[in-house]
């Protein structure tokens, strides 16, 4: 049986925690090595292939040379859809860390359409607790790529 003290205990209430707000940013990139290589025969649809990646972020986000690796699924000769994840390492709106991205998209022979989100527990540095997601458009013949990324930092780091 409780105490007459315990009975007298109010209930402990959680502490609120504050909800980090979002800030949206933008900027460009381009690619500035793109390897792709086939995964099995070349000349047949659907078919696989693998692309390692080379980008130069600048705006909001500034990254020098990210790593990246796409798995690409070609179901016509120049359309398909795409994963991949991409480090990068640099700033974001001034804070330096570096997380990844993990990224799915089409593409035709227009064009690349991409969306993307900050993959948890990736990110480092002054970008510790980093959430977020974005996305870009690319056509082609186009010579830089604009992004926008919305994202929020822990508590603590906004």
């Amino acid at each position: 049986m409780p105490t007459p003290t315990a009975l007298n205990t109010p209930a402990s209430t959680p502490t609120p925690t504050a909800t980090p707000t979002p800030v949206e940013t933008r900027g460009s990139f381009t690619f500035t090595d793109w390897q792709e290589q086939p995964v099995g025969p070349a000349d047949v649809i659907p078919r696989l292939a693998h692309a390692s990646v080379t980008n130069a972020f600048t705006g909001g986000i500034v990254a020098a040379a990210t790593s990246c690796d796409y798995t690409l699924a070609y179901t016509a000769q120049s359309a398909g859809t795409y994963t991949g994840l991409e480090l990068l390492s640099g700033s974001l709106d001034g804070r330096e860390g570096t997380f990844v991205l993990e990224e799915r998209g089409s593409f035709d022979a227009d064009g690349t359409r991409c969306r993307f989100e900050v993959v948890p527990g990736s990110s480092t540095g002054e970008l510790a607790g980093l959430t977020g997601s974005g996305g870009f458009t690319f056509r082609h013949g186009d010579t830089e790529v604009a992004y926008t990324f919305t994202y929020a930092l822990g508590a603590g780091q906004a």
